[in-house]
């Protein structure tokens, strides 16, 4: 079971995936998100530990010279990407930068799965989350949830993680719906609109190892 604790923002938080047992950590580079780092601050954390989860990078739609200025500064291991990005230019990503690729796509019906093959080969994982509310300003980190039973015994062509509207209560339950490989939560650990609870951080990681399928 996969779990990625995504919009760290401080020590804190970060210590708590860490010691809580989280194989990825997220870092938000888009300016409009309560849970938004800089490069800077970034850098400072992920430097901060050796062995330990992976630092995934949060971009949406982001061109080559953002990507070139944040990994200078940031030792990334993976880039996520949450905007509209195609599969060409997600490949180009790839490519251009040396990096695995996670692409986010909004699941809103079984239609929307059709969307996956087309992107298999460009990328290394997906991140299947709700559609952004009508209106809202953020593609992600929106305590959203999908129906989970959507993903009941389908095989999506890379390894993938649920998100959207998870949190420590709920997140055994979304696994056993949803048949997920992995899991993803950014508000559903916070005390406060982007302010992680490193208490909440612990649970969802135990709840969710534990309810592993």
């Amino acid at each position: 079971m996969l779990v990625k604790i995504c919009g760290i923002k401080d020590a804190a938080a970060l210590d708590a995936a860490r010691q809580g047992g989280a194989d990825m950590v997220g870092f938000v580079f888009f300016p409009p998100s309560p849970r938004a780092v800089t490069a800077n601050q970034a850098g400072e954390l992920a430097r901060s530990y050796g062995h330990g989860p992976k630092r995934v990078g949060l971009f949406v739609d982001p061109d080559d010279a953002m990507l070139a200025a944040t990994l200078a500064e940031v030792p990334l291991d993976i880039l996520q990407l949450q905007g509209e990005e195609t599969p060409a230019r997600a490949g180009e990503i790839r490519a251009r930068f040396g990096k695995p690729v996670m692409k986010a796509l909004g699941i809103g019906s079984k239609a929307d799965l059709a969307r996956l093959p087309d992107y298999a080969d460009q990328v290394d994982y997906f991140l299947l989350d709700a559609p952004p509310p009508a209106g809202s300003a953020l593609p992600g980190g929106n305590a959203q949830a999908f129906d989970w039973a959507l993903m009941k015994n389908e095989k999506p062509p890379r390894p993938w993680l649920l998100a959207g509207g998870l949190t420590p209560a709920n997140v055994a339950e979304a696994i056993a719906a949803s048949g997920a490989p992995g899991v993803d939560v950014s508000s559903g650990v916070e005390r406060a609109r982007g302010v992680k609870d490193p208490a909440a951080i612990a649970a969802f990681i135990a709840a969710a190892k534990a309810g592993r399928v």
